[in-house]
């Protein structure tokens, strides 16, 4: 596996099948909400496997809240969703942000447990999904 941050017009074309495939196919999100104006402003993760194809992706914006994270179903629990985390959490310490910050959907809690993530306040709905909001300290 091999992980790689970039922008949007060098992620674009490989991330959005990742990102339509989970959410929009698999979550029932609305495509018009999936791609959005953060997009361009963001870094976005790759995580490839051995023959370079994208398997996941996530985004840091540049607030240093971490959001789309996605992994093909077929690489779930093989450890590529917590190496994209943590390249991001990494990337948001780089550029001195004090905490990282996330919208968890609930399902996925324990995951960004496992990441030193804390939940707070209460559970909201966004696109559909019940999500909770989570911080991790960085300094």
């Amino acid at each position: 596996m091999r992980i790689e941050l970039t922008d949007w017009s060098s992620a674009r074309a490989e991330a959005v099948p990742v990102r339509f495939r989970v959410f929009v196919e698999e979550q029932q999100v609305p495509a018009e909400l999936e791609l959005d104006a953060h997009d361009a402003t963001s870094v976005h993760a790759l995580g490839r496997d051995d023959a370079g194809a994208v398997v996941a992706t996530g985004r840091l914006l540049p607030d240093g809240h971490i959001g789309r994270m996605a992994v093909l179903a077929a690489w779930r629990g093989r450890g590529v969703g917590g190496e994209i985390l943590e390249a991001l959490v990494a990337e948001a310490a780089r550029r001195g942000f004090p905490e990282a910050v996330l919208s968890a959907q609930v399902r996925a809690i324990a995951f960004y447990a496992n990441h030193n993530f804390l939940a707070e306040g209460p559970t909201y709905m966004e696109a559909g999904i019940p999500h909770r909001l989570m911080r991790r300290r960085l300094v």
